[in-house]
């Protein structure tokens, strides 16, 4: 899962962005971590994994993991290329969901680009951007695609939607309100990749005091919360200010710490909760004496596309999954109890794996 985090200057979004990576710091040794500077990658707490890698004695835990990607330079006019704006507008292309950092706070030592915070103006000022954005990728695409539709009736059907999602961009409406016909045409409508119909989450940044009641007294974030109501789109309450702190803490600390604000979790596992949501994933895991692990995949993903993610001989040659739900293998202490009371199930091709089964996929290639 890839998130880009944007926000205007002053917002606290370097903030965040330098706290989630420093708690990520654990997984840069990982083979594929190839981090470039603007680039973090950090797993996803998953407190199933400790339980079952003590259970099987497993020699290595790896969790899932996001990888936040900082899209820097966003300011009014950024689609005309203010503050590199084209540069950074085409990294948000490549991120499977936008979190927008809101500033939902006063300090008049934090200068604001705009001289006042105003957290629904900045938003639409962010949108506007990625509006002007897409409209551009659209122009060129129409452009193209009117020479084809001249002797290609799929051509034709494509011009259509394309002169449509116009319209409603120009009527300054994300793309992500648009309601294609039939799968057809939103496969088509997503392979286009714009900024406005990917999913969005706010964050809403606010001062330490105000995240005990989780900002229902900051009449900032009653504003982005009714905005959001609007859009569509996921809103969380954070401090980037105080990731920064816990970002510095070990383990045992930061639960304390936490403790001591009334917090039974940090701000970056409630943004990651909130990012699989929006999205609509889930984890499986797979667990032995070798390796514990968690594998992310889509709400409804049947076994075999779920043994995929691990290696497309086990997709290929799938021939059952043998399923136990986490907590039953718990509760029994170990696999072969769990079978021995039937509590493991042999799946098929059209099961659809759900968050927290252990899986131990059958194959032949």
């Amino acid at each position: 899962m890839k998130l880009g985090i944007v926000g205007l200057p002053n917002v606290g979004k370097s903030t965040l962005f330098n706290s989630l990576t420093r708690a990520g710091a654990e997984v840069a040794n990982y083979p594929f971590c190839t981090i470039d500077p603007n680039v973090g990658i950090v797993p996803v707490p998953d407190f199933r994994l400790k339980l079952l890698g003590d259970l099987y004695q497993s020699r290595k835990i790896t969790p899932a993991v996001v990888e936040f990607v900082d899209i820097a330079g966003l300011v009014k006019g950024a689609s005309k290329g203010e503050g590199l704006g084209n540069q950074f507008l085409a990294n948000i292309r490549e991120v499977d969901a936008i979190v927008h950092v809101v500033r939902c706070f006063d300090d008049p030592n934090v200068i604001h680009v705009e001289g006042s915070v105003d957290p629904v103006r900045d938003i639409e000022t962010i949108n506007l951007e990625l509006i002007f954005s897409d409209l551009e990728v659209l122009e060129k695409r129409i452009g193209r695609t009117k020479r084809a539709a001249m002797n290609d009736p799929e051509a034709k059907k494509e011009l259509e939607t394309l002169n449509r999602l116009n319209d409603l961009l120009m009527d300054g409406k994300p793309a992500k309100q648009y309601l294609p016909a039939d799968e057809e045409e939103g496969a088509f409508v997503r392979s286009l990749g714009l900024l406005t119909g990917k999913p969005v989450i706010f964050a809403a940044n606010v001062s330490e005091d105000d995240l005990a009641d989780d900002g229902a007294s900051n009449e900032y974030v009653r504003k982005v919360r009714a905005f959001a109501e609007t859009d569509g789109s996921g809103v969380f309450v954070i401090s980037a200010k105080l990731e920064q702190e816990i970002a510095e803490l070990e383990d045992d600390e930061k639960a304390l710490f936490l403790a001591d604000l009334g917090l039974s979790e940090s701000g970056l596992d409630r943004l990651i909760a909130a990012s699989y949501a929006v999205l609509g994933l889930i984890s499986y895991l797979t667990a032995g004496e070798k390796e514990t692990r968690a594998w992310t995949i889509k709400k409804g993903t049947k076994a075999p596309q779920a043994a995929g993610k691990i290696h497309s001989d086990f997709e290929r040659g799938f021939i059952k999954a043998e399923v136990v739900n986490y907590r039953d293998l718990l509760d029994c202490g170990s696999y072969t109890a769990a079978k021995e009371k039937g509590l493991v199930r042999m799946e098929g091709k059209d099961y659809v794996v759900k968050d927290g089964d252990v899986v131990l996929f059958r194959f032949n290639v």
